[in-house]
């Protein structure tokens, strides 16, 4: 797996609130929520708590595909895509689990491998 780029690690820890995590389901149809408690495993995976997902969780348990949007401060826009994983246990949980707040569930995290990164039209990656 390829790691992101300085740029944009520099980037999301600059971000401007909430991300947005799209997934797909079993027919292409997509879906994107809104997501807060989120952090990074390494350089390589982004990850989004399971706190309340619904349509999320069903897509993440049909189709591997995604990709997380964010702005920044400075109003910059960084869109990275991957193969998705579902954990339910193990070591990205165990992560989720000490950074996700203890007010919200935390059921499961989903991890986005990064496989390509934009910024506006320009691919970074």
């Amino acid at each position: 797996m390829p790691n992101l780029p300085p740029e944009v690690l520099a980037a999301w820890n600059n971000r401007n609130g909430a991300v947005v995590l799209t997934t797909v389901d079993a027919n292409g149809l997509p879906n994107s929520i809104y997501a807060s408690s989120v952090g990074l495993h390494g350089d390589d995976t982004l990850v989004v708590a399971d706190n309340y997902f619904d349509k999320t969780r069903k897509n993440l348990e049909s189709e591997r595909k995604g990709l997380i949007l964010f702005m920044t401060k400075d109003n910059k826009a960084y869109q990275i895509k991957g193969r998705l994983e579902y954990h339910r246990t193990g070591v990205i949980f165990d992560e989720m689990k000490q950074w996700n707040s203890p007010k919200h569930p935390g059921v499961a995290a989903a991890a986005l491998h990064v496989e390509e990164v934009y910024s506006g039209g320009t691919k970074l990656l």
